[in-house]
């Protein structure tokens, strides 16, 4: 009976410890996410991790991540979206059509959450295997009208403040139409023109405009090599002197290309090489404590599925459905500060919205 006593007069001085009025603060605290590092697997869905996951024998650097999601990916005008509008969803915040880079289906520009970061004094940086000017980092940079406007979309880079970018493309830069020598340009703003991964990974500091390849690189079995991985150190190295923080998007381009080709070796080639790129990625932010990575893809491509593997020797079998993208959802992967924001089913749209609130930005 004392006992019981001694245990309800401990919980009664609990309860009035708690009561309105005491000096109790109960507050929730805000992530501290100072950078944001983004990473798209053109193409990538399920079957497409698996796979490669079966390839590396049973593993991917992307199983770090423990907060995982699903978004889906349909543009304003179709049911299947193109990476034009799925980039565009994740950069603006807004569903568009299929082609548009970095506007409304109004035609109406909207601003970028690279350019948002670049007016609240962020470094930023975007990456890709393909083409700079291809339509997943041009969604982050440009607003045209098509996608197909690369010599448009390369001279939307002159407008914007970035701090590096790191591809191909340099032709639409350098061989153009109109004429203009946009390496020029950019060197007279500030920026060093680079033309090999080898002069990227040694670069000490300052705007950097890093050309891998005229137009694409090469698949990294044709001898692309390392160069997503590398650019992804080099990038993080650079943009992370800035104590203000940075965003930075990062694709891996060609996951998609094998989708398209019905592959499944280009595929696990390409899946394996982005997940390199995503181990960078974990290793700066386990280190640094202050960044959120995110990984997602801006849709599914092939309607790949999986007949057959094996983890021991490392074989898997692939079969499609298409050629072309499909419609269904694809996964978000996150780690960090604020990673539990990306759990659930919600639209390609919020990821803009999650990253705004993450950094703290006032759009009003």
């Amino acid at each position: 009976m004392i006992k019981k006593l001694q245990l309800i007069v401990i919980l009664v001085i609990a309860v009035a410890s708690c009561k309105p009025g005491a000096d109790v603060a109960v507050t929730e605290k805000k992530p501290e996410v100072k950078n944001i590092i983004f990473l798209i697997g053109d193409g990538m869905g399920v079957s497409h991790i698996y796979a490669g996951m079966t390839a590396n024998k049973g593993h991917l650097a992307l199983e770090k991540c423990k907060h995982i999601g699903f978004i889906q990916t349909y543009s304003s005008n179709n049911y299947i979206t193109d990476s034009a509008a799925g980039g565009t969803a994740f950069s603006c915040g807004k569903k568009t059509k299929n082609g548009m880079i970095g506007m409304g289906p109004d035609s109406t520009s909207l601003k970028t959450i690279l350019e948002i970061a670049e007016e609240n004094g962020l470094s930023t940086g975007l990456i890709a295997t393909s083409s700079i000017t291809h339509a997943t980092p041009a969604s982050f940079i440009a607003h045209e009208v098509s996608r197909n406007n690369y010599e448009g979309i390369a001279a939307d880079f002159l407008d914007t403040d970035i701090d590096l970018f790191i591809g191909g493309g340099r032709d639409h830069f350098a061989d153009r139409e109109d004429g203009r020598d946009l390496l020029k340009e950019l060197e007279n703003n500030g920026y060093t023109v680079l033309n090999s991964m080898e002069e990227i990974e040694d670069f000490a500091g300052g705007k950097l405009a890093g050309f891998t390849a005229n137009v694409h690189n090469p698949r990294y079995s044709e001898g692309r090599g390392n160069m997503l991985p590398l650019a992804v150190e080099t990038a993080v190295r650079l943009l992370g002197t800035n104590e203000q923080g940075f965003f930075l998007m990062v694709e891996g381009s060609m996951i998609d290309w094998g989708g398209h080709d019905n592959d499944t070796d280009y595929i696990v080639e390409e899946m394996l090489d982005f997940d390199r790129a995503i181990a960078a990625a974990l290793n700066f932010a386990e280190k640094d404590g202050e960044t959120l990575v995110v990984i997602t893809a801006d849709h599914e491509t092939g309607g790949m599925a999986i007949h057959g593997g094996d983890f021991q020797s490392g074989k898997v079998k692939g079969a499609f459905t298409s050629e072309g993208h499909t419609g269904v959802m694809v996964p978000v992967f996150a780690y960090g500060p604020g990673a539990e924001s990306f759990i659930g089913i919600y639209e390609n749209t919020d990821i803009f919205t999650r990253f705004v609130e993450l950094f703290g930005f006032d759009l009003h």
